[in-house]
């Protein structure tokens, strides 16, 4: 070909450069996104979890076998010898016994995946976040670096994360999230790392990035939710890097949530939602996505046989706190712990079948809902309010259940003739009246108690209001 036909062809290559993005249905290369916090925090979550609202926690793990104080059993025992801990070792196991026996009892021997499946989506919870690895190190699959400690080698002898991961997937529709500690108690060179401040490097790329990185191109989880820094930075971990594989070229990138807890201080500042603490509600509007993560049992993460009955978490209690973090634009992911056995406790399984009860009725309040401008009423107590703004809706989310019948809302603006109120779950629609400037006053129906819609709260929803 000679000189004077180069130029002809450059149009035909540059239309073919960018043929992929004057065809229908295409379009450029995904944002790729650097190993840096700035470039990582600029990533937008994936729609599914603001939408999802709600999910459950699970901590299972050889701590359960003791079953007593929580799941930082084992460190509370050896490390800092706590008396309490201390005496019930000496008053239940013989001199000499070992953390690392417990796992002998640890068998799951009623452990059925679909059974937890079936009780789990009961809750009208969309996702489930499984303990893959406390801080204890035990790991629920057989990770190939944990020399043994793990369910497939001892325990239970399964590889409890696949059998979850198939239940989920295949008899519910909730996504399937995983917790990974990333780092343990008393792995020795994790320890040996600490003793040398972290300036070297020997646990990561020998036990925690091989896990990671195993568990994402196995399990293929929709949250993965770290936890456990040790003290240490970042930069140790590897955070950033991880992290912008994670979303460049990892199989879940385009639909992997991460949370906050990925080295020492970056919770509540780096990474996808915001934890901040457990059992973190602010109780007012945060510019960012947040999770309140929070335990039924108010005393520990793990499953305690000591536990009493004033030990739990009401559902009014459970209730509220869900109206709450999801008023001031947060999720709600609550925590349940079975036993040793495998077995989730009736106590658990009662609230999460009274929250689904509940769901049922309210969840249009809750799933797909977008913070309002106003996140509580000042004049009625233990009022909280959602909205769907594309559908012009309002949901009032109320407490209790007035002797008078008589709910006064000072912040939405009604209009007659345009303004609908109706109670969630109540087939006909309520009589309201505006108070003077702004606010309403809303007539609740006449129930008996077995015609309310349904027992621990309730939820208005209004059309049209400003």
């Amino acid at each position: 070909m000679g000189r004077g036909q180069r130029p002809a062809a450059r149009p035909a290559l540059l239309q073919l450069l960018l043929l992929p993005l004057l065809l229908p249905g295409c379009s450029a290369e995904p944002k790729r996104y650097e190993p840096t916090w700035e470039s990582l925090d600029a990533r937008e979550l994936p729609a599914w979890f603001d939408e999802a609202k709600f999910g459950i926690f699970i901590h299972w793990g050889v701590y359960t076998v003791p079953g007593f104080g929580s799941e930082w059993f084992w460190w509370y025992w050896r490390q800092l010898k706590l008396p309490e801990f201390v005496a019930f070792m000496k008053a239940n196991y013989p001199p000499g016994f070992t953390y690392e026996e417990f796992a002998v009892e640890f068998k799951g021997t009623f452990f059925n995946a679909s059974t937890w499946a079936d009780i789990l989506v009961s809750s009208g919870a969309k996702y489930v976040v499984l303990t893959t690895k406390h801080h204890e190190g035990f790991s629920l699959w057989k990770s190939n670096n944990s020399w043994n400690w793990n369910s497939v080698d001892r325990g239970p002898r399964k590889d409890i994360v696949k059998e979850m991961e198939v239940a989920i997937r295949n008899r519910t529709k909730m996504h399937f999230g995983l917790y990974y500690s990333l780092f343990e108690w008393f792995n020795p060179l994790f320890l040996e790392d600490q003793a040398n401040s972290f300036q070297t490097r020997y646990y990561p790329p020998s036990k925690c990035w091989p896990d990671l990185y195993e568990l994402v191109n196995t399990y293929k989880p929709e949250i993965l939710w770290s936890d456990g820094d040790g003290d240490a930075p970042d930069t140790y971990w590897n955070s950033t890097g991880f992290l912008a594989w994670l979303y460049n070229d990892s199989p879940v990138r385009d639909t992997v949530v991460t949370n906050d807890r990925w080295g020492l201080n970056n919770i509540c500042k780096h990474g996808g939602f915001f934890t901040c603490n457990d059992r973190y509600n602010p109780g007012y509007l945060l510019p960012h996505k947040w999770e309140n993560c929070l335990t039924i049992d108010k005393e520990s993460w793990s499953y305690r046989r000591d536990a009493k009955l004033s030990d739990y978490l009401t559902i009014e209690e459970i209730v509220e706190q869900l109206m709450e973090t999801v008023s001031c634009g947060g999720n709600f992911l609550m925590n349940i712990s079975p036993t040793k056995d495998g077995v989730i406790p009736p106590i658990f399984e009662e609230r999460l079948r009274q929250i689904g009860t509940w769901m049922q009725v309210n969840g249009e309040s809750i799933y797909g809902t977008k913070p309002w401008r106003a996140q509580n009423d000042t004049i009625t107590p233990r009022v909280w309010y959602t909205s769907k703004p594309k559908e012009n809706l309002v949901y009032a989310m109320f407490l209790q259940w007035p002797s008078s019948r008589i709910v006064v809302l000072d912040q939405p603006i009604a209009t007659v003739g345009a303004t609908e109120v109706k109670l969630l779950g109540y087939e006909h629609p309520l009589k309201w009246t505006s108070l003077p400037n702004h606010g309403i006053v809303v007539k609740l129906p006449e129930l008996t108690v077995d015609e309310m819609p349904c027992k621990w709260g309730w939820s208005l929803e209004m059309k049209n209001v400003k």
